[in-house]
């Protein structure tokens, strides 16, 4: 060994004994407080995958009950058997109920869903709403167990949200504790709702975090790996559905095809998604043009349901038993192109008409039969060189699924583990994208943030957008008893012309009043009551309020890559 040679292996031993050391050093200053954090995500993992599992058993159950099936799996088939008018009462009682508990113990009579632990994770400090958040959970129970055309994730998304909500209250958790600790139960939830481990942890940094930090990723997957287990404990260790053949893929030839299967796939979430929009609006304006009682809109929604599924009962729930057929290409082409839209109906009534549930679940369903009613079409053209139709089931499944979560990284796994079969993942992939860049131009990136946008919290443009509407004035004026604070005959003069900023609004409202004045500062002032003078509280200055802004985007950007 030369000179040159020794040295180097010397340098790194050295390199390496100091790297050993900084190690040690860390895990002796930090390892337990990690430790002990990674115990929190452990537990809270464990916890969402058990009330992930009960979620599912508890919806098996009231349908078992409520249409007296031995197998929910097989629940439209067996609903084809029951009298016209059971089908008719059971979403309409299950209408009334959940109408009466959002009625009661919600502000606004809606379900919470995944949008709200989106907005809870960027704006909230990583906490949802825990009364309407229960509440939301027996509504969504009690919707899918009745034929309400809706998917599971969305509630248990929810219901994950409230477990660690709980949790980060116990242990006055910050907000940077509180949102990882959030992402380990959503994981978790997913996770064991699905048997989907891998997409499960990688949901939670894609759609509710909406970041991929590194400090994130293995407590969030330690919860997802426990989430799991403890569903495959309960229901088995096997995929959502197995196809039965393997998949045979002609890569070269068929591979333009998925691209337009892609986007094919992209204007039918997009459709999906604004049937959704159209019946909430529609559902608002009749609601108070006829002034009907809130609690009753629900009613009216399964009273719709009930009549498309006494012909069609395969709107009926979350649609399992339709997916598989199609992925299996057990339908003909006019049965997935009607199917399709009734389903695409379905899932409007149902969330439009303010019933529990989420969206995923559905969407699967149309991906699936889109892709078939496709797949049909192209191999026809050419068989010789095609592989099998429910291969672009398959693809199609992932391309809807994909656009309407705007997840399409996690949900191309998700497409994975629920299936079990990886030998077209080129296919799948190639769908997806194309179909998730064209409905991210068609709507607000994602059904959760154009929920979001249409409530006017504007997530999906980046926290450079919503931070200002996450601080108030109160929170950076200067009070009158300030050293620097503006002159009072000033104030007074600006609140005359009309130039001033309420106590309770937020930057963003006093950004676009210095946008329009150019002025330097704004007074903030306080109302008592009507016809009362206006009370001088101090003065929001521009250059505070740029520097608590900028402050609150690093803040963001440290967590973000950290």
């Amino acid at each position: 060994m030369t000179v040159s040679s020794r040295r180097f292996v010397k340098k790194k031993i050295v390199s390496a004994r100091l790297a050993l050391r900084r190690g040690w050093d860390i895990l002796r200053s930090r390892g337990p407080s990690q430790f002990q954090f990674w115990l929190i995500a452990l537990f809270i993992g464990i916890a969402a995958g058990v009330a992930a599992s009960l979620f599912r058993m508890a919806v098996n159950e009231l349908q078992r009950w409520v249409y007296g099936t031995e197998d929910v799996a097989l629940l439209h088939s067996f609903a084809q058997t029951l009298p016209w008018y059971w089908i008719l009462l059971v979403p309409m009682c299950g209408g009334l109920a959940v109408g009466l508990i959002l009625h009661f113990f919600t502000p606004d009579a809606r379900a919470r869903s995944v949008a709200d632990v989106i907005e809870g994770a960027a704006l909230g400090d990583g906490r949802v709403e825990i009364k309407a958040g229960i509440a939301s959970v027996f509504a969504s129970i009690i919707t899918l167990g009745t034929g309400g055309s809706s998917g599971r994730e969305g509630p248990v998304v929810h219901l994950a949200g409230l477990i660690s909500t709980w949790v980060s209250d116990r242990i006055k958790a910050s907000g940077l504790t509180s949102r990882d600790l959030l992402g380990c139960a959503v994981a978790a939830a997913v996770s064991a709702s699905f048997n989907a481990p891998i997409a499960g942890a990688l949901f939670a940094l894609e759609v509710v975090l909406r970041h991929f930090a590194l400090h994130a990723f293995a407590p969030i997957t330690i919860a997802a790996v426990s989430g799991a287990v403890i569903a495959r404990l309960q229901f088995g260790d096997m995929a959502e559905f197995a196809l039965p053949v393997a998949n045979m893929l002609e890569f070269y030839v068929e591979l333009p095809a998925f691209l337009l299967l892609g986007l094919m796939c992209g204007l039918v979430a997009s459709a999906l998604m604004y049937a959704v929009f159209f019946a909430e609006d529609a559902g608002n304006l009749l609601q108070d043009r006829l002034r009907l009682p809130r609690w009753l809109r629900p009613v009216v929604a399964g009273a719709l349901l009930g009549a498309i599924a006494i012909w069609f009962p395969h709107v009926i729930g979350v649609g399992y038993e339709t997916t598989f057929a199609a992925l299996n290409g057990a339908l003909l082409w006019h049965e997935a192109v009607v199917f399709t839209v009734l389903k695409v109906l379905a899932v409007a009534i149902t969330l439009g008409g303010r019933m529990g549930g989420g969206v995923f679940s559905p969407s699967l369903m149309v991906g699936a039969l889109v892709g078939l009613a496709f797949g049909i079409v192209a191999t026809s053209f050419f068989p010789e060189n095609s592989g099998s139709a429910n291969v672009y089931a398959l693809a199609g499944m992932g391309a809807v699924s994909a656009s309407v979560i705007g997840a399409p990284i996690s949900t191309t796994l998700i497409v994975f583990e629920l299936t079990g079969d990886w030998q077209i993942g080129i296919a799948v992939m190639v769908a997806v994208s194309m179909s998730s860049a064209l409905s991210a131009n068609l709507v607000t990136r994602s059904f959760f943030l154009t929920q979001l946008e249409r409530r006017g919290v504007r997530l999906a443009a980046g926290p450079h957008a919503y931070v200002l509407s996450m601080m108030r004035v109160q929170r950076v004026m200067r009070v009158k008893e300030d050293p620097d604070a503006a002159p009072e005959d000033h104030c007074w003069q600006m609140i005359e012309d009309g130039i001033y900023v309420d106590a309770g609004a937020t930057l963003e409202v006093a950004m676009t009043i210095f946008d329009r004045t150019s002025a330097q500062f704004l007074p903030v002032v306080q109302i008592p009551g009507e016809g009362a003078p206006p009370e001088l509280l101090g003065a929001v200055f521009h250059v505070d309020a740029l520097r608590n802004y900028n402050l609150a985007l690093a803040e963001i950007s440290r967590e973000e890559h950290s």
